[in-house]
């Protein structure tokens, strides 16, 4: 499906899953326009989404900075423990980020000036949910909402978390939008098979569930991160809820792919930064920049040669 106006194919950009290895996705977004690559279409999931929204919404330029901004200690500020046992994350806290640098809650997909899409999961039937229309704060929340760090999102009487679950790169959103020429961006292609390199304190046994959890969760988020030198150390509770996705993701990934293939595929080198890791956002964002310079050429070949 061409651009009408100008005969020329519609070129679509879709935003894989990867917690703090998302903000990758600025750099490449950032080099893809430098270099005269117009997106007319962008599609997300998980921290993809967020991007996507952001970028969708003109307001990626502000998230940006704001992420170059970010310390360890601001970052464990969003980590928080809830009453329910329902999530880690801190989601007043969220909430207010959301409103500043993505949309505000009355924004809505069909004002963007670009066609959007962002992929959920029904926790009950584990069908896919696409959001093409409606509030964008909504549609974020419930593409980010990874079991066991957010609570599921409730929208019209379903349960829904994180898209990552059934698509973490969302090629076939891209596609059914209208794109001509997809470029995928997964994040977890180099991550599986990495070595544990976070530690959490012991908690002494005696204390009570709910407060050895909480204590986890405390010394997780100030530490953020400690190296751990000692290898016969079991992995600490967020450590091994990120393996776990990321070994799911991968291998959902690989068989969405090789179903419906991107016409170029872009998977930067991430795996040395860690599951919450968002204050690395200068390594991310420039590995993203260097991903679509290593293959520009492919990138001039098929939108110039399409």
């Amino acid at each position: 499906m061409s651009d009408g106006n100008s005969g020329r194919l519609k070129v679509g950009l879709a935003l894989g899953s990867g917690s703090s290895r998302g903000w990758s996705h600025i750099g490449v977004i950032e080099t893809l326009a430098l270099q005269g690559r117009v997106t007319d279409i962008v599609c997300g999931c998980s921290v993809g989404s967020l991007v996507a929204a952001s970028y969708a919404n003109g307001v990626m330029t502000q998230l940006e900075k704001w992420a170059l901004s970010l310390t360890k200690r601001e970052t464990a500020k969003y980590i928080k423990l809830n009453s329910s046992l329902n999530g880690f994350v801190n989601t007043e806290r969220l909430h207010t980020f959301l409103n500043d640098y993505v949309a505000s809650d009355q924004e809505m997909i069909e004002t963007l000036p670009r066609p959007f899409g962002a992929v959920s999961t029904d926790l009950e039937t584990g069908r896919e949910i696409w959001f093409t229309s409606g509030p964008l704060i909504e549609a974020v929340w419930a593409s980010i909402s990874m079991p066991g760090l957010f609570p599921a999102i409730r929208n019209e009487n379903r349960w829904l978390v994180d898209g990552g679950l059934v698509n973490p790169v969302p090629v076939t959103l891209c596609r059914a939008l209208g794109a001509d020429i997809v470029i995928a961006v997964n994040l977890n292609g180099d991550i599986v098979g990495k070595h544990f390199a976070k530690e959490l304190k012991p908690v002494a046994p005696n204390e009570g569930v709910v407060n050895r959890i909480r204590e986890a969760v405390r010394e997780y988020s100030g530490n953020l991160f400690a190296n751990n030198s000692d290898k016969d150390t079991p992995p600490g509770l967020l450590d091994a809820i990120a393996s776990s996705v990321h070994i799911l993701q991968d291998r959902i990934t690989r068989n969405r792919i090789a179903g419906d293939p991107p016409d170029i595929l872009l998977a930067p080198r991430l795996m040395q930064i860690g599951f919450l890791e968002f204050f690395r956002a200068e390594e991310a964002i420039e590995e993203g920049r260097q991903c679509v310079m290593r293959h520009l050429d492919e990138i001039r070949c098929v939108i110039g040669c399409e």
